[in-house]
């Protein structure tokens, strides 16, 4: 299997030294049957000290210390990891889920492990969600071909528009707006979900766009981190879905880290002693290459 690079650099610049309160860091993913770490190193300016920590949701968080104060704070980190493709194509359903009739409801056992991603989060005060949500129940003779309709009907009718604000649109404002960035639509879709039972959880990532290589690709999100969802499945566990580029899994998707609500998997996190005017903003830059087959070097 193809090996991938990921480089990924945040920067913060301030108008004087400031000092720096503990960050949090989410850029380690899980080693698992369908990703492989193979090396990672992380710089930090200033000097500063790191620990590692497994959060509730067994995502690894890089607690960083910083050790003296600066105008400029940069964290950037190197990946190199093997994705195997789970089996799984944009056209296909996952294995095994074709014989799950829907609606299905969760074994008592099973929910109690699910940890609330199988309720709702946010208000949907008129019902608005959940009605969008229920057109796709009409004909649908299992739970996949389902989901699969509610993603391309993102995909297909929703505008993907950048934005760099910090936050995420609530679900009803996506619906209103018809519009949002990856991590709306894996929002809007989690919650759609859940107002027919299923448990949703969000993802953040990275998205290997074969363009950054020289191919062909009409991807939509490269450049920067990427997030999507994953819904539970009977017979298939927890399967990825990409509104944002209308994909089921496969191996373009390279997972970091999962949380029940987005504002639980933010990347890089963290506080400063100083003014709001001291703030001169933050530069995030992210490149994902393919750099070929396995390599025993490594």
């Amino acid at each position: 299997m193809p090996l991938f690079e990921v480089v990924h650099r945040t920067r913060y610049r301030y108008a004087r030294p400031v000092t720096f309160g503990e960050h949090r860091a989410l850029l380690r993913p899980r080693d698992s049957h369908d990703l492989r770490l193979h090396d990672i190193a992380i710089t930090i300016e200033p000097k500063a000290r790191l620990r590692w920590m497994h959060d509730v949701f067994s995502n690894s968080i890089a607690l960083i210390e910083f050790l003296e104060p600066a105008a400029e704070l940069s964290v950037e980190s190197r990946l190199v990891m093997e994705r195997f493709d789970d089996g799984s194509a944009t056209e296909e359903m996952p294995r095994g889920e074709k014989i799950a009739t829907y609606p299905f409801t969760y074994p008592e056992a099973i929910r109690r492990d699910l940890g609330g991603t199988e309720r709702r989060h946010y208000d949907d005060p008129k019902g608005d969600v959940a009605a969008w949500a229920r057109q796709f129940e009409a004909g649908a003779y299992d739970s996949a071909a389902l989901l699969m309709s509610m993603m391309l009907a993102i995909n297909s009718t929703f505008n993907y528009r950048e934005r760099y604000e910090h936050g995420t649109q609530s679900p009803t404002e996506t619906l209103a707006l018809h519009s949002g960035t990856c991590r709306d639509f894996a929002l809007f879709m989690m919650e759609a979900a859940r107002s027919l039972g299923f448990a949703a959880r969000f993802v953040t990532g990275y998205l290997y766009d074969p363009a950054a290589d020289g191919e062909v690709s009409g991807f939509r999100g490269a450049g920067a981190t990427h997030a999507w969802l994953q819904i539970f499945l009977p017979l298939s566990g927890w399967v990825e879905y990409d509104p944002t580029n209308g994909l089921v899994g496969g191996r373009n998707l390279i997972r970091v880290g999962v949380a029940r609500d987005p504002s639980q998997a933010i990347p890089l996190a963290g506080t400063y002693g100083g003014t709001a005017a001291d703030s001169l903003g933050m530069e995030v830059e992210v490149k994902v290459h393919a750099l070929g087959q396995d390599r025993t070097d490594l």
